[in-house]
């Protein structure tokens, strides 16, 4: 830092001393205005948007408590913390393996018609779940092959879902609506939990019940699907191969 220049020109006069301008205090800046509430929630303008807000809230509530259960029912059929283990390993091997996959699909399909696709697969699973379970003929393979047919669904619906929100809200609304899935994910994963230990806790329902629910969720989500009123679906690019697109999305990233 340079001395700073000094004026001294007599001994009863005050000395002066000029600031380097490098030292100058900014200005500062205060928020003011009070919150808006229709800027915090703007995705929600979005009829499209509200739809699939209010659907996946529900089928993710349902999606929650049948992963609670379904670890309830293997250690309960087993006793074996290492078969619990497999069984979640096996729901997600296939979304590791095939999400790129499902990822140059939605790039290349209508999302609606996929999402609708792998929700009624994920519902058809769940009423399976149920009925074995309800008559008693639930075993750990039962649950193993389940599991695996759920994950193989979720490789599709994961990355059409995702990349779908662009679609109902469009890029000015699109990191709202991204943080409001993220507080709609983590608050189904903290009641569904919940609301299966109290349906376990209950024998009429029991662990059964949770699969069942757990359907039934499947249809809010799907019904919001058709209600939906999607603009005309733009002309695809040239298809690209699996390969050459795999790779493309694996450069950019």
């Amino acid at each position: 830092m340079p001395e700073p220049e000094a004026n001294h020109d007599a001994d009863d006069e005050p000395l002066v001393v000029e600031a380097p301008p490098d030292v100058e205090p900014e200005p500062r800046r205060l928020i003011s205005g009070h919150i808006s509430w229709r800027r915090t929630f703007s995705a929600f303008q979005h009829r499209n948007y509200r739809l699939f807000f209010f659907g996946m809230a529900i089928s993710l509530t349902g999606t929650w408590m049948q992963t609670a259960a379904e670890g309830w029912l293997v250690y309960e059929l087993t006793n074996s913390e290492f078969k619990l283990g497999l069984t979640r390993f096996l729901h997600s091997i296939p979304v590791t393996l095939f999400t790129l996959i499902g990822g140059h699909l939605a790039d290349r399909s209508e999302k609606r018609r996929i999402l609708i696709a792998t929700q009624f697969a994920s519902m058809i699973l769940a009423f399976a779940f149920a009925g074995l379970v309800w008559s008693g003929a639930i075993q750990f393979w039962h649950v193993a092959i389940l599991a695996l047919a759920l994950g193989l669904a979720q490789a599709f619906d994961i990355p059409a879902r995702q990349s779908f929100v662009i679609e109902l809200v469009g890029k000015k609304d699109l990191m709202n609506a991204i943080a409001m899935n993220a507080s709609m994910f983590n608050g189904a994963r903290v009641f569904g939990p919940a609301l299966a230990g109290l349906l376990i806790a209950i024998p009429a329902f029991g662990i059964s019940g949770c699969f069942f629910f757990n359907g039934l969720s499947f249809l809010a989500v799907i019904g919001c699907y058709f209600m939906m009123r999607l603009p005309p679906a733009k002309a695809r690019p040239k298809s690209k191969s699996l390969r050459r697109g795999t790779m493309e999305a694996l450069n950019y990233v």
